[in-house]
């Protein structure tokens, strides 16, 4: 699987009413860490850091990003 598919599949599954999910950068940040950024629904803006194994390490979100689903609030729904 691949950062972009990662990112998709993980936003998808943890999140409500995702319309579209655009991958706009994937990049090593200065700490080494893969970064992802891009934006959901096509205005709400993400960047993501991959684990070394292709698992969330931390995510930002901007202004109007949707909230997690019910099922996800208390622990990361699979991806």
């Amino acid at each position: 699987m691949t950062a972009k598919e990662t990112v998709e599949n993980y936003i998808n599954n943890n999140y409500k009413d995702i319309k579209s999910v655009e991958i706009i950068d994937v990049y090593e940040n200065q700490m080494g860490e893969l970064t992802v950024d891009g934006t959901v629904n096509e205005s709400s803006k993400f960047n993501i850091g991959l684990e070394s194994d292709f698992t969330i390490g931390s995510i930002g979100r901007g202004k109007g990003f949707p909230d997690k689903k019910d099922e996800c609030q208390n622990k990361t729904c699979d991806y």
